[in-house]
């Protein structure tokens, strides 16, 4: 799987929108049959500052994500709201689904 992490740093007077501002472009990806999620988190430090956790099936549902029509809006739209160009962790992983923490296991019931 291609597993990636970005930080994007909204600009305050409109970070408290930007899961709306963000929703076409994040409901038209988690649609692609290659992403296995896209999933939004809010910094507990800062509130300008969002991270986007994101996996696909392999490098092929990657490429079909960046060449995608919704791709290419966000690419024109999106930046409008950001104070900095987005940091991003890029991998590719041999697993397809988040693995146990196991030093944390909560035991059975």
């Amino acid at each position: 799987m291609i597993f990636i992490t970005a930080k994007f740093r909204v600009k305050p007077e409109h970070a408290d929108q930007w899961p709306a501002i963000s929703r076409d472009f994040t409901e038209a990806t988690r649609a692609e049959p290659g992403c296995l999620w896209f999933d939004w988190s809010r910094s507990l430090d800062d509130p300008t500052e969002y991270v986007l956790v994101e996996a696909f099936r392999d490098g092929d549902a990657g490429g079909a994500h960046v060449g995608s029509e919704h791709f290419a809006q966000a690419r024109k739209t999106l930046p409008a709201y950001l104070t900095a160009t987005p940091k991003i962790i890029n991998a590719t992983l041999s697993q397809d689904d988040w693995s146990e923490l196991g030093e944390l296991a909560v035991p059975e019931a």
